[in-house]
């Protein structure tokens, strides 16, 4: 089968749907293009900048140690400027299926798993995400250990006024950056940054899931990078299927059994078959 040319017809929808109602576990990674169509910008796209740094640069451990002031300020940014995004399409679809799982309206599916790449919070609550790398609304203490979740904004009044990226960069103490509420020590966000591993449980959840999954949906990642590339490559070796969803084809054909082309907020919905579902 050439995915590629054979991609999004009535017959590609046909096929996709007798599998989906044949198969028991269904999970799904998500990624970057998942929020791309909600206005998320990404760290490798048109929005990796922030002031005069690439984002990528102070997403890490050490530029947090060096400093936390303007680590705090990038994500006061982004944090921001993820109050202001809606769940799009695609995100509410997993809603809906999930709805349909749980009915047992879904054919023999009797497990619906999302594992997202995304920090965003957008895939929405119910379908309770397996978040890989953590959460923008989730802070974690660097004393203590402690976890926190806070959609305050800003979460701390030293850092109102910075997420204008005009003005100059502030130079904020320590001692007003947000604080644990139950050590006083410094606050950072829970996120997942380079030059970090990522959770033991969080993996350990995941790979159970895999082991069990007949039928895995790449949506909106190239799923290209360690350890999630290794995730469609385990459900094929076990016999699963493997479906790519993705504004273009980023995966060797021989790695999906399936792959459709365009917009998630499109194509997932009339996939999953809960276009015009309320």
């Amino acid at each position: 089968m050439d995915a590629t040319e054979d991609t999004n017809t009535s017959k590609q929808y046909a096929l996709f749907h007798k599998i989906l109602r044949e198969s028991k576990h269904v999970a799904i990674l998500s990624g970057a293009g998942l929020s791309a169509e909600s206005g998320v910008p990404t760290f490798r796209g048109p929005g990796g900048y922030w002031r005069r740094f690439v984002a990528t640069q102070l997403a890490t451990p050490e530029a947090f140690k060096e400093n936390p002031s303007r680590v705090w300020q990038f994500y006061h940014y982004r944090r921001n400027g993820m109050l202001t995004k809606q769940p799009n399409p695609a995100h509410k679809a997993l809603s809906k299926y999930r709805r349909l799982v749980d009915s047992k309206q879904a054919g023999e599916t009797t497990t619906f798993t999302v594992i997202t790449q995304n920090i965003d919070e957008l895939t929405p609550r119910d379908v309770d995400p397996i978040e890989m790398h953590g959460s923008l609304f989730r802070i974690r203490c660097t004393a203590c250990g402690r976890r926190e979740q806070n959609r305050d904004n800003p979460i701390c009044e030293a850092l109102r006024g910075t997420e204008d990226i005009e003005k100059e960069e502030a130079n904020i103490p320590i001692e007003k950056l947000p604080s644990c509420s139950g050590c006083g020590g410094l606050m950072r966000p829970d996120v997942v940054w380079f030059h970090e591993n990522l959770d033991e449980d969080i993996m350990k959840r995941i790979s159970d899931v895999l082991r069990e999954c007949d039928l895995f949906l790449v949506v909106g990642t190239s799923a290209i990078v360690y350890p999630a590339a290794g995730f469609a490559e385990r459900v094929k070796m076990k016999g699963g299927k493997v479906v790519e969803f993705n504004i273009e084809a980023t995966m060797d054909e021989e790695d999906v059994d399936m792959r459709f082309v365009g917009p998630c907020g499109q194509t997932l919905p009339k996939a999953l078959r809960v276009d015009g579902m309320e």
